[in-house]
């Protein structure tokens, strides 16, 4: 890894935030697989710095300029529930690449563990927190786009083509092993495309690992983080993948490393669908098209990070086990298509 010059960047800040640079305390914090994220601690204030990892670039979800433009026009459309953006500094002389701050928003992340002290979340909280995710998801799903500015951000119009495109191509960019369910699931994902496309803001990402979480009541949302995918496209497409992360008990074990979906207490996915489905109007016939394309994309995103390790642009073990990720959600993939069933 890489490291980076926290004097360069507490003297910057320093200047930028009208702060003393030495009263500045800086670190990595913990976090997926993806973007880096760091806290900056002042005096008076805590703020959170991205900027893209180092090594492979994978096509545009490291635009920190575009997470920064996404976050000023969430604030435009009075969601509550995503952080302040502070400032977006494009050049790479400071961080070595561009980077952007926003507000540090308190509380709890439920990653692939449950918490090792304070509130432990029981099955009713998996429950409530299960409905309040969707309701989270619905909510963005039907936010305005045209006053806020979110229509700007993405074109709608052949999104669900694009998409299959490309991330087809993204698969066949980052390959390392021969894997076929992948190759059949992207072959059938071109061949089933459907007929109907739907508008809407989308995150792209949206799990519960992307959930800031009041840390007294584990079923109430502060915030939502990562909006390095976030769009204008098909809300199903970002059903489905919040579909592919949704892991159930019965899940191959590797495929619970992202969520703690599948512990008791929270919905299945068929109680997802029903009850999203409940509180929308999209035509949900089609959803096995987008679970699938959500199940191929998790296996893309996570072919391409483990490409970064097969380069040796980074040596962190959690990242050469993501080729079991591709391979268990390609097999599962395979075994939805086969069976029609989600």
């Amino acid at each position: 890894m890489k490291e980076i010059d926290f004097e360069l960047l507490k003297s910057f800040l320093g200047n930028k935030l009208d702060l003393d640079s030495q009263e500045i305390e800086i670190r990595p914090l913990s976090g997926g697989f993806s973007n880096l994220t760091y806290l900056i601690k002042t005096p008076s204030e805590k703020f959170a710095l991205r900027r893209p990892p180092f090594g492979y670039k994978i096509s545009t979800a490291h635009d920190m300029g575009r997470e920064s433009k996404v976050l000023e026009a969430l604030r435009r459309a009075s969601y509550t529930k995503s952080p302040k953006p502070i400032l977006f500094y494009k050049e790479d002389d400071i961080l070595g690449a561009p980077f952007f701050i926003m507000e540090f928003v308190e509380g709890t992340i439920l990653r692939n563990r449950l918490p090792s002290s304070g509130i432990i979340p029981t099955g009713e909280t998996f429950q409530l927190l299960s409905k309040r995710s969707i309701d989270c998801l619905l909510e963005l799903h039907q936010l305005d786009l045209e006053k806020s500015g979110l229509g700007l951000l993405g074109k709608p119009e052949g999104y669900v083509q694009r998409q299959v495109s490309g991330w087809t191509e993204r698969y066949q960019r980052a390959q390392t092993d021969q894997i076929p369910a992948m190759e059949k699931s992207a072959k059938w994902l071109l061949e089933n495309i459907p007929a109907k496309e739907n508008k809407g803001f989308i995150h792209n990402d949206f799990k519960y690992d992307n959930l800031v979480l009041k840390s007294d009541d584990l079923a109430e949302i502060k915030a939502v983080l990562d909006w390095e995918m976030a769009t204008v496209g098909d809300p199903l497409m970002d059903l489905g993948t919040s579909l592919a992360y949704w892991a159930q008990a019965d899940d191959p074990e590797i495929l619970k490393m992202f969520n703690l979906t599948h512990l008791p207490g929270n919905f299945t996915r068929q109680e997802v669908i029903e009850y999203y489905s409940k509180h929308s109007n999209l035509d949900l016939q089609n959803i096995l098209f987008y679970y699938v394309f959500g199940l191929f994309k998790v296996a893309v995103i996570a072919q391409q990070i483990y490409k970064r390790f097969k380069l040796g642009q980074t040596n962190d073990p959690k990242f050469g086990a993501l080729i079991e990720v591709v391979k268990a959600a390609a097999m599962k993939a395979e075994k939805s298509i086969l069976s029609e069933k989600i």
